[in-house]
């Protein structure tokens, strides 16, 4: 089955009928267009390309233009390829919605995490810090990193102050709480990777 691409909204809740609160987040999920169906003998790999998102003209180049003419489509912001085997049935320009997963209990959704810029070691790997007592000079320096005379170096691997966030991450085995086809809206259990209205990609659960 093909996944969808999506828009992260938000989160909120959901009650069960036990009474019990349910945190859920809420993810605008297509409408996507096939813009190209690669099959394996002329592109060596099967494989749907989906559109989303509207983009004004004068702001996509032109080959980008003629790309998405050819489905028959206005030029859409985000293009991503999902894999599929030989012999699905989706065809050129069609467009795609939230009711492909009807049938899904579970989804991967993958996205970008929000980015926090160059951290220290407490908040980029929950380090503890060291003693603020009077003459202490190491309260969130990240202290020792590795031996002296052997191995005389840093370890690879070694946690340390740096970029954080801004990383692709998929989040899997999201349990599919509610969709709503009226307005491709799909509420998945839990949290998601990246910022509100950020890009998402969803695909079933293997």
């Amino acid at each position: 089955m093909i996944g969808l691409i999506g828009k992260k909204l938000g989160m909120t809740r959901t009650f069960q009928e036990d009474g019990r609160s349910v945190p859920v987040t809420v993810i605008q999920a297509g409408p996507c267009v096939v813009t190209q169906v690669k099959d394996l003998t002329r592109d060596g790999y099967s494989a749907v390309q989906l559109g989303f998102g509207a983009k004004k003209a004068k702001n996509t180049p032109m080959p980008m233009q003629g790309h998405f003419r050819k489905a028959g489509s206005d030029p859409l912001r985000t293009v991503h390829e999902f894999r599929l085997d030989a012999g699905h049935a989706y065809k050129l320009g069609q467009t795609l919605g939230v009711s492909e997963l009807t049938e899904v209990a579970r989804v991967d959704v993958t996205g970008i995490t929000k980015g926090k810029g160059f951290q220290g070691g407490i908040k980029r790997h929950g380090h503890h810090r060291g003693p603020a007592a009077h003459g202490s000079k190491n309260v969130r320096d990240p202290g020792s990193i590795g031996m002296h005379t052997f191995p005389g170096r840093v370890l690879p691997g070694k946690p340390m102050p740096g970029q954080m966030g801004n990383k692709q991450q998929t989040k899997k085995n999201l349990t599919v709480v509610a969709i709503d086809q009226e307005r491709n809206l799909l509420l998945v259990k839990g949290s998601v990777p990246g910022a509100t209205n950020g890009i998402v990609f969803i695909r079933p659960s293997r």
